[in-house]
């Protein structure tokens, strides 16, 4: 299953994705929360922590600069740029995806 929380600025979209991402995890369903906002807070909204969100954003940023190269492929994304977050989701902050493998990561 895949879920994007879309909609305008200020609507509740990390809080929504944040409760979603945090149920299904705690019913044990693999989770990944992506954060591709242009203002991450999801890291915070799932509980991982200001540092450690910062941490992500850092990383982030680092690839977009070009002093990081992009992931590869979905496991390499997650080896590289995830975190684990409470209830086991897991958590990362990207900006794009470029040359997916076929479906969505």
């Amino acid at each position: 299953m895949k879920v994007a929380v879309v909609g305008k600025g200020g609507s509740g979209k990390t809080t929504t994705a944040a409760v979603i991402a945090r149920t299904l995890a705690r019913q044990g369903i693999p989770t990944l929360a992506l954060d591709c906002d242009t203002n991450p807070n999801l890291g915070l909204s799932l509980g991982v922590g200001e540092e450690r969100t910062e941490r992500l954003i850092a990383v982030r940023d680092a690839v977009d600069e070009g002093d990081e190269e992009h992931a590869g492929s979905t496991a390499e994304l997650l080896d590289r740029f995830a975190i684990d977050g409470p209830d086991g989701v897991r958590f990362a902050v990207v900006s794009a995806i470029d040359n997916p493998e076929p479906g969505c990561p």
